[in-house]
């Protein structure tokens, strides 16, 4: 690297391809911190049974070669003229990152939840590697948690991570194992960095990329722009016509001030296979159930303080657009806006009005496509996000417009099965999120080893009683449950006759038959075993579609071990055979789905398409 005013040390500098530069969506949340709004996720780890701090210590330095970014600083290109880089930092010691203390008596919950909080309020020195930990010791008054136990609390800036990138770290850091294999301590990987980078050199860098691809804005507009008209013209679909005509105010509430330096947070846990169960007597999904949940318990803690708005409030619902096999660390996420029905008095009628909504959200994302999702957070040229952040919070401009939506509720799918650290069972997982002025509530739900932790952050000026509203989750959660149970026994009875008639798909599995039979070089072309799981309402019927060179054989089947299977209501499949759906608009609204490889869905998708245009 150049230390001196070398022109072909500086040139060098320019063209290094190890120097990564940040992303224009990382760098949103880096141009949104501000002295009370610190941009970093947190996560509260209990961890059963007492742990040496050295040997902690340890484990993390053996492991910081698998988290790069953990040994990386961000320098800022001169003037701001250009988003950030990440670049190694020479000047690295673990010893400022991880924090060693002990709870302070009565060594309780509500202790633990006051000092997580006390850290959490703090930023991060963005003059280094963005994470911190802090270890602390002398658990002894949780229920159902061994004396003497520790608490982990884990900061990583959002510029590093998204939730679901967040959670790859967590597989790094612990154990699949109760107890690991008996070797020699591991030794860390020597980091031997370059000295860094000079501002010369990142101004040539930055330079250089503009030269390289100087349309990259334009382009990236203009493709936005396409997909946008692409979406319009797409509304035939009666879906995407109900979704155009969704137009309503956002109401101005509690939540969307001015917020304090202080956080404040609270946490309900709930059991997953409970919330499982609620999803399938109800339909919908995992999420649907969780938003109604918190739906409830906002309506409950704003009308308490009667503050309850006669409109809807409309949360923000971040969604991953990372690929299952991306393993890269950065944020990947859109975002899908949801009325969260706190309107309506009745639970389950509230559950109905947001399954619906996030229909609807969710066909418009898929129309949209992750790409452009992606592209949108760059089409905003150099420094602008900085400055735009900036006046936004210096000049209060959120209190001259309606703010853009209420509260953030984010579901992240946590590790299904137990973790360790260093032998010692990991109890629970809390996620801490950072909030800002004009959003002063976000709520997220964390699932891991069958249970969910649905944890809200805010501040103290916003939410002072975090705890209170845990509460409200926790009655919300058991209110609908009564209804959903209530309802779902009336139901019995025409289900159990439903149950004893005949599939009406089987027509359709006798077509294909026939089709595949016939057309023995399709059949050579979509070789395969694919599975096909019917839901009939109460039972479900299984078939099995094998076209191999030997053969066409569709029948039904209990042994499920498929390269690919595809999910669909009995209804809905009949209608697709007959024409009165199409695969297309099934596929949008999330009524068929493919579990299995790109290449194998493709492959059916392709099987299916050939049948139906026959």
């Amino acid at each position: 690297m150049a230390t001196k005013l070398d022109i072909k040390d500086i040139v060098q500098d320019a063209l290094d391809g190890s120097i990564k530069q940040i992303s224009g969506y990382d760098a949103a949340f880096l141009y949104a911190e501000s002295p009370t709004s610190p941009m970093h996720i947190a996560t509260l780890i209990i961890v059963e049974g007492s742990i040496d701090f050295e040997d902690f210590k340890q484990t993390v330095a053996s492991k910081l070669h698998l988290m790069p970014k953990f040994r990386q600083r961000l320098k800022r290109v001169p003037m701001d003229l250009d988003y950030p880089y990440w670049v190694n930092d020479p000047n690295f010691d673990i010893d400022l990152h991880l924090h060693r203390s002990k709870l302070p008596d009565p060594s309780n919950w509500k202790t633990l939840r006051n000092m997580t909080s006390s850290i959490f309020s703090a930023p991060l020195d963005l003059r280094r590697p963005l994470w911190s930990i802090d270890f602390i010791e002398g658990i002894d008054e949780i229920a159902q948690v061994p004396k003497g136990s520790v608490a982990i609390v884990s900061k990583v800036h959002h510029v590093m991570i998204d939730g679901k990138s967040g959670v790859g770290l967590l597989s790094v850091l612990f154990d699949n194992e109760k107890i690991p294999k008996k070797t020699k301590p591991v030794k860390p990987v020597h980091f031997d960095p370059d000295p860094l980078p000079d501002d010369i050199s990142l101004l040539l860098k930055s330079g250089y990329g503009f030269l390289k691809n100087p349309f990259k804005i334009p382009k990236t507009i203009a493709e936005t722009a396409f997909a946008f008209v692409k979406n319009k013209a797409s509304k035939s679909l009666s879906i995407q016509k109900e979704f155009a005509a969704a137009r309503y105010p956002v109401p101005i509430t509690i939540f969307n001030g001015k917020i304090s330096a202080k956080r404040t947070w609270g946490t309900a846990i709930l059991n997953f296979e409970r919330v499982n169960n609620l999803r399938k007597l109800s339909g919908g999904s995992v999420n649907d159930v969780i938003l109604a949940i918190c739906a409830g318990a906002i309506r409950q803690y704003l009308q308490e303080k009667e503050k309850l708005p006669l409109q809807p409030l409309v949360a923000n619902v971040p969604i991953s657009i990372r690929h299952n096999e991306d393993t890269t660390t950065g944020n990947k996420i859109a975002n899908m806006m949801i009325q969260l029905a706190t309107h309506i008095e009745n639970p389950l009628e509230r559950l109905e009005y947001i399954q619906e909504q996030t229909m609807l959200g969710k066909s418009r994302h898929k129309t949209m496509g992750a790409k452009t999702l992606t592209k949108m957070a760059d089409a905003v040229p150099f420094g602008l996000a900085n400055l735009a952040a900036g006046l936004y919070s210096k000049y209060n401009i959120k209190d001259l417009h309606r703010p853009p939506f209420n509260v953030t509720i984010t579901n992240v799918p946590g590790p299904r099965d137990l973790l360790y650290l260093n032998g010692h069972k990991v109890v629970s997982m809390f996620g801490l999120t950072p909030v800002v002025d004009g959003f002063g509530l976000i709520i997220a739900a964390f699932s891991y080893n069958g249970s969910i932790t649905i944890t809200t952050t805010s501040d103290a000026k916003t939410m002072p009683d975090a705890d209170l509203f845990s509460r409200h989750i926790r009655a919300s959660a058991n209110e609908l449950e009564t209804l959903i149970k209530k309802v779902s026994k009336k139901k019995t009875a025409d289900d159990k006759k439903a149950a004893k008639e005949k599939s009406k798909s089987t027509v359709f599995f006798n077509a294909i038959k026939r089709y595949y039979k016939k057309e023995t070089a399709l059949a050579k072309k979509y070789k395969g075993v694919y599975h096909i799981n019917v839901d009939m309402g109460i039972t479900s019927e299984c078939w099995e579609i094998n076209l191999s060179e030997e053969a066409v054989v569709v029948k039904k089947t209990k042994n499920l071990d498929p390269a690919i299977l595809i999910e669909i209501e009995d209804a809905n499949l009949h209608a697709l055979y007959k024409g009165n759906l199409l695969l297309d608009e099934l596929k949008i609204q999330q009524r068929i789905v493919m579990l299995g490889s790109a290449t194998n869905k493709n492959k059916f998708t392709n099987l299916l398409r050939a049948f139906l245009e026959r």
